[in-house]
């Protein structure tokens, strides 16, 4: 059986349209194809493998407790699930985790336990939810709705209801449209998918002051931003703005599917027995690959590096433009970066991502006008600088059509 492109189209539902490049190996922050040609990866899997390919650690996390034990339920509970438990605590504002396999998964966990928190506390009328035009929450119905992109909710029919959007760093808008009825305000603490939009500081302190002042809840979905991707081990970190609730996974697992919410021990006991679960969070084999992905990112030396290579990312990128002409801005922090395309170059961002394939890089975009960079965030210098030489000859390619 020939496992290529042409066998995608005859066996799986059309909601994707892949690349014709199927990777087969990876080590580091390089992948090679079935054909054996060689990519710098600058994609990350989507800020997921925030360690590269196949790292000594995680490989050795996964073989051993995979000779231990893989699955059990949450009748019971395991040694890698509490202990990682304890270590996101330990790290974070939160008491308590709850785990799951995914970032859409561990947002749902959140707005229910936010709706439920509400209903619990303050009666039925405190259900409105306010979040953001152009965020992304997942794709479960829940999380889709409230993510600020219709194109992805619409179609579906009847939506949940009494979510409300307002566009990011829009104070004013923000602050006609909550009250005391709103029961959460979920927001990512730098936009990811929706362009590499960084919040303004006074504008998440003054949406953290009105969510305590309306008695509602702040959620930070830090899916994409999480797990030193911008440099702090969480984003809320680096903006001195604490959450309620926050969601993790992305980088969390390394590229295991893992997913988690933390939160506070008074909050959390909105959760009883019996309100929410999941079959496979938590399992011992996903939290033992994630202890190993945590432990490794989480020192001084990992996330300080991730704010020297911004530098060199952005030094690289500064250069390009002066020769090509194309971006009219570098956007983001850390490891999580954007190029945005200027007037001429509107709307193509897909075509920067083709050329650099083509060259031996993969890349990602953020809609139809950044190109986005979500690397390992122990790339090296070196492959750094390979990766921009690439990405280089794909511009050019673009800009000499």
């Amino acid at each position: 059986m020939q496992a290529n492109r042409e066998l995608f189209d005859e066996v799986m539902v059309p909601n994707y349209n892949p690349s014709a490049v199927i990777p087969v190996k990876g080590e580091g922050s390089r992948v090679w194809d079935q054909t054996g040609k060689e990519f710098i990866d600058f994609a990350g899997g989507i800020a997921v493998n925030c360690l590269g390919h196949c790292h000594p650690a995680l490989v050795s996390a996964l073989k051993e407790q995979g000779e231990k034990i893989w699955h059990l339920s949450n009748v019971m509970t395991n040694e890698p699930a509490l202990r990682l438990a304890k270590k996101l605590t330990d790290a974070t504002f939160a008491d308590k985790v709850y785990f799951a396999n995914s970032g859409a998964e561990a947002n749902e966990a959140a707005l229910k336990l936010a709706r439920r928190w509400a209903l619990d506390k303050f009666g039925a009328e405190k259900s409105q939810i306010i979040a953001f035009n152009k965020g992304f929450h997942g794709r479960t119905f829940f999380t889709v709705t409230v993510g600020g992109q219709a194109a992805y909710s619409d179609g579906f029919g009847p939506k949940p209801a009494d979510i409300t959007h307002v566009d990011y760093n829009d104070l004013a808008a923000f602050e006609k449209t909550i009250s005391d009825n709103t029961c959460a305000v979920m927001m990512e603490p730098l936009q990811g998918e929706g362009g590499i939009i960084s919040p303004n500081a006074e504008f998440v302190q003054a949406v953290r002051e009105l969510c305590d002042k309306h008695n509602a809840l702040l959620i930070f979905d830090e899916v994409q931003t999480g797990v030193g991707r911008t440099g702090d081990l969480y984003a809320y970190q680096g903006l001195g703005v604490t959450p309620d609730i926050l969601t993790s996974a992305k980088a969390l697992g390394g590229g295991f599917p893992i997913g988690a919410m933390l939160t506070t021990t008074e909050i959390a006991t909105h959760l009883k027995v019996g309100t929410h679960g999941s079959t496979y969070g938590g399992n011992p084999l996903a939290c033992a690959v994630a202890e190993a992905a945590f432990d490794t990112v989480n020192t001084e030396a990992v996330l300080a590096g991730v704010k020297a290579k911004e530098q060199l990312f952005r030094d690289g990128l500064n250069a390009i433009n002066d020769k090509y002409k194309v971006f009219s801005e570098v956007r983001g922090k850390g490891l999580l970066l954007g190029a945005v395309l200027n007037d001429k170059f509107e709307g193509r961002a897909r075509d920067f991502l083709v050329a650099s394939a083509e060259h031996g890089l993969m890349s990602l975009v953020a809609g139809t006008n950044v190109v986005r960079f979500t690397p390992s965030l122990v790339i090296t210098d070196e492959e750094i600088q390979e990766g921009l030489a690439r990405f280089e000859k794909a511009v050019a390619a673009v800009v000499n059509g």
